[in-house]
């Protein structure tokens, strides 16, 4: 990252006093955070998100944060010599990978988050959806279209879930008394077997049965793009579907507006797919008027 530029203090003042209507509007709402791709990689943004997060919870907003972990399940099941294979877009999870995923999700990257947070001076919880039975969910199933025959089948993706039910008891212990939950994408079924979640699949599952205020999708893309690759600063969920159909939203950023539609059915008032990469990001989104990102919207 390059040194910032000089702001005088007037000029640090102003941009305070401009924030200000924009911190009444989030004012003891509630907002989830996914934090994920490359950015959490390098430590300084790492840092810098978490000082951002504490500021949030210092202005009277309530954030949640739900993490994923994709390099870092690569990198580890790399060095462990475990091949990662790939369907519809979604890990194969076999026994063996499951268990290095919830050390890498529930274990280092939570906890080095929760340390991060704690030093900018918050109050960080690691958690997961395991945690109080926090997050129920069921096996996932995907089908894929063989280029060849072009007959369809199911995948098997071994212990990968989607989220089923949500229940907020321990959520709602931690939020609003100052503690910040870092959540992992992590849950187990009904007969307690461990299931590795999407970590957007999961924040919009925790975002709608919050009914939070936004949802803010932090990935490796600035929003959804339209055909001349320009951002596209606002979508209701109509023109997102309609994209969706002509082609416009393609690849892995389908199932991401996907899981924006689905947070805002549950009462989510609106969601942000923003890039990660780029620092303060979150208070850009949240504290200034022009925003960054795509905002979807009912």
């Amino acid at each position: 990252m390059t040194d910032a530029p000089y702001i005088s203090a007037l000029d640090q003042a102003r941009i305070l006093s401009e924030a200000l209507p924009h911190m009444q509007q989030y004012d003891e709402e509630t907002i989830v955070i996914k934090y994920g791709g490359h950015a959490m990689g390098a430590e300084d943004l790492a840092r810098a998100f978490a000082r951002d997060i504490v500021l949030l919870e210092q202005t009277a907003i309530n954030p949640v944060v739900v993490h994923g972990g994709g390099p870092q399940i690569a990198s580890m099941l790399q060095r462990l010599g475990i091949k990662s294979e790939f369907a519809a877009g979604l890990r194969i999870t076999d026994a063996a990978t499951i268990e290095i995923v919830e050390m890498v999700l529930a274990g280092s990257i939570n906890k080095q988050l929760v340390s991060y947070i704690n030093e900018a001076g918050g109050k960080a919880v690691g958690l997961c959806g395991k945690d109080g039975n926090m997050v129920k969910a069921s096996k996932a199933t995907r089908t894929v279209i063989d280029p060849g025959s072009h007959l369809e089948s199911v995948v098997d993706l071994g212990f990968v879930g989607e989220p089923e039910k949500v229940d907020l008891t321990l959520l709602n212990q931690l939020i609003g008394h100052e503690l910040i939950p870092v959540l992992a994408p992590l849950a187990s079924s009904e007969s307690g077997q461990t299931f590795n979640v999407n970590a957007d699949t999961f924040a919009g599952a925790v975002a709608g049965a919050l009914k939070a205020r936004r949802l803010l999708l932090l990935t490796d893309v600035p929003g959804v793009l339209d055909k001349s690759k320009k951002l596209i600063p606002e979508l209701s969920v109509k023109e997102a579907r309609k994209l969706v159909a002509d082609g416009t939203i393609s690849g892995g950023m389908i199932p991401k507006v996907e899981t924006c539609i689905y947070a805002l059915e549950q009462g989510v008032q609106g969601v942000v797919i923003i890039d990660g990469k780029l620092p303060h990001a979150v208070l850009l989104e949240l504290f200034t008027n022009q925003g960054t990102g795509t905002l979807i919207h009912k």
